[in-house]
């Protein structure tokens, strides 16, 4: 019996919408990191691009849980003393919330050239709004695959 390879002729990219409204964060970026990388095709290559182009709407509604909207980012401006933090909570209620869903949908890929070409394949939007349907996308209901992927906010 011999493993089975895939070919780039024969990889299909389909386009896909997840609405992140009410949806908590870890559990949207595993979701998104599976269909970028294509682990949920049963011909699965690990080194070759096998997912689909995704689409993340109303990325400033999503859910976190416990205390982690007030926990502090760190990054450096690259001068001497230039540490600078903002907590999750102030990203998201920012001008930029999409950055938090792109984040962390990054760091559950692995770290390598692939995975950065893979990111290319996702679309993330604050708005409801995305200008993507000329690709005719296929919508993916999250919410109903588990109860604990959806919180409501307290």
């Amino acid at each position: 019996m011999k493993t089975y390879t895939a070919t780039p002729a024969e990889i299909e990219k389909k386009w896909i919408v997840i609405d992140a409204e009410g949806i908590v964060l870890g559990r949207l970026a595993s979701i998104v990191a599976t269909r970028l990388r294509g682990k949920h095709k049963p011909s699965f290559t690990p080194h070759m691009d096998m997912g689909d182009n995704v689409i993340v709407i109303n990325a400033d509604k999503v859910q976190l849980t416990g205390k982690k909207r007030d926990k502090p980012n760190y990054w450096h401006t690259g001068y001497p003393g230039g540490i600078k933090s903002r907590t999750t909570g102030e990203i998201l209620e920012g001008e930029h919330p999409e950055r938090v869903v792109m984040q962390a949908v990054k760091r559950m890929l692995p770290g390598n050239r692939l995975s950065r070409r893979q990111m290319t394949h996702l679309r993330v939007f604050a708005g409801a709004e995305h200008g993507m349907d000329a690709q005719k996308p296929e919508v993916l209901d999250v919410k109903s695959r588990n109860r604990k992927n959806t919180r409501t906010a307290k």
